[in-house]
């Protein structure tokens, strides 16, 4: 037994590669190999015999597969010191740098909002994008026959609910959980049936504010809107605040801005006129404010909302909406900014 086990040690040290040494493993410990069947004949000695020719036997067994394991490790450590001696590979240095995200740029523009209002005392809140017809329209003082509940214009769903047109419904619920004083803001994707085109989308995102407190005042709206597109598009702007009319406010403003694009010459972002439409805004009606549960004799409020996709293309001067919502990988990684 002696010479067969130094017989067996001797062709695994032989071994120059890892086929010679896995046919070595196959020919003493394979189903038909020579230390298997050994082990097998145990069974077949006399009965005084097998203890301690089975101890034996599985001792050299285990020596064997050990020395076998030892010998593959060795194997395959001299051949990855081949291959890297063939090659100018140096596993010192540093691997090649994954490529790295970037936000969008809309969220890059509605982080930045996010942290100017909260820093005037706003709160940031959220809501459904699956909205009832209450909520999206009933509570903001929208009538029956009005245009906005068309089905060429809302999504609607089969169970009557619908994909909400504006964040203002997020108005009426944060008026029904809190108490005034009650500053506002709500960012959030919104969906009309638009014809898109350079300038409109069916998806779309905004952000509403909401202010409600005694002695609410237009002069409060304009100083708040003066100061956040003075901070959002980093520069002085041209602005022009025009009657406008929104259901759920009265009085109703159109705020504009001259067209970064054409210098208020006229194109087609601004379709011609010189001006692009960015911030609807008012004074909350009356009747909003009770259908959030608030009284409209001690109580004044004003509200506005901003497109952010808008914004957006006003902020790194993009002519065309649909960009946004490409994909396009060769669009989004010119926006390495990263906000907040």
């Amino acid at each position: 037994m002696e010479a067969q086990r130094e017989q067996y040690l001797a062709a695994i040290a032989a071994a120059e590669d890892v086929a010679a040494l896995k046919l070595v493993e196959s020919d003493l410990l394979g189903k038909t190999g020579a230390i298997t069947l050994l082990v097998k004949e145990v069974s077949s000695l006399p009965k005084e015999e097998r203890p301690i020719a089975g101890k034996e036997r599985n001792r050299l067994k285990n020596e064997l597969q050990k020395a076998i394991d030892t010998r593959l490790a060795e194997l395959q450590e001299e051949a990855l010191e081949r291959e890297l001696g063939a090659s100018d590979f140096d596993p010192s240095e540093p691997g090649p740098r994954r490529p790295g995200g970037s936000l969008h740029p809309i969220s890059i523009v509605q982080n930045e909002l996010i942290d100017l209002f909260t820093s005037m005392g706003f709160s940031w809140q959220d809501g459904p994008e699956i909205e009832t017809e209450f909520f999206n329209f009933e509570a903001l003082n929208i009538p029956d026959d009005h245009p906005a509940r068309d089905s060429q214009d809302t999504f609607w769903l089969d169970d009557g609910n619908l994909l909400r047109t504006h964040t203002s419904p997020v108005q009426i619920r944060s008026m029904q959980r809190f108490k005034p004083p009650l500053k506002v803001i709500v960012p959030g994707r919104c969906f009309r049936q638009e014809t898109v085109d350079a300038s409109h989308e069916h998806s779309f995102y905004q952000m509403e504010g909401l202010v409600v407190d005694r002695g609410v005042s237009t002069a409060n709206l304009i100083h708040t809107m003066k100061t956040c597109l003075r901070a959002l598009l980093r520069r002085e702007v041209k602005v022009r605040l025009r009657p406008g009319f929104f259901p759920f406010v009265e009085p109703g403003f159109e705020l504009d801005v001259n067209c970064p694009f054409c210098a208020g010459d006229g194109c087609s972002v601004c379709k011609q006129s010189g001006w692009i439409e960015i911030l609807p805004c008012g004074m909350v009606h009356p009747r909003v404010l009770k259908a959030g549960g608030i009284d409209p004799e001690e109580y004044t409020g004003f509200a506005f909302g901003m497109g952010l996709t808008r914004v957006a293309m006003l902020r790194y001067e993009i002519d065309d909406i649909r960009l946004f919502m490409s994909g396009d990988l060769r669009f989004l990684e010119q926006f390495p900014e990263v906000s907040g």
